[in-house]
């Protein structure tokens, strides 16, 4: 089979584990960051993490203003050489904005938790969401470590749309 149908299979089943999932079940799982996003934004990027800024170029717009169900891509890091992928959730104002995410924070103890809304604020010099700190769990607020970040992959909007409302269902039951 090709890669590409390979992809799309491993994508359905991802889907179907998580949308067949009670709330506790996905809350539950040990979820890496990419395949997350992936779930959550409908960008069908594969492979680490650090690889899906140069994998978007000619599939994917990319940018540096955030749009709610974009992708912010996070360079490879001394501290996260694989990089970070999140999914913008909301924006908050200019320099602030509300990232969904997994594989983040040490939640209970423990890594590969779903985070939800939490706060990202840019932190660079000219404005560019070139560096940001995000919302740190255990310490319940702003990490003090300014993360280098790419910018942002942006999906087409209806399959965004239908992504982020699948995804959010099997996070939270349809309550929502």
């Amino acid at each position: 089979m090709t890669k590409s149908l390979w992809a799309g299979i491993g994508a359905m089943l991802l889907a179907t584990m998580t949308l067949t999932a009670t709330p506790a079940q996905a809350q539950s799982q040990y979820w890496q960051c990419a395949p997350f996003a992936r779930m959550f934004s409908g960008i069908q990027l594969f492979g680490r993490a650090a690889d899906w800024w140069a994998k978007a170029a000619g599939k994917y717009q990319r940018g540096h203003t955030p749009k709610v169900g974009s992708v912010l891509s996070f360079r490879s890091f001394r501290s996260m050489p694989a990089g970070h992928v999140a999914t913008v959730s909301e924006i908050v104002d200019a320099r602030t904005i509300k990232l969904t995410h997994a594989n983040w924070s040490l939640i209970n103890g423990h890594r590969g938790q779903v985070e939800r809304d939490v706060t990202a604020v840019d932190v660079s010099d000219a404005g560019d969401w070139s560096k940001v700190r995000v919302w740190w769990a255990p310490t319940k607020s702003l990490g003090v470590t300014a993360y280098p970040t790419n910018g942002f992959i942006y999906a087409a909007a209806a399959d965004a749309a239908k992504a982020v409302v699948a995804a959010g269902d099997a996070l939270t039951g349809g309550d929502d």
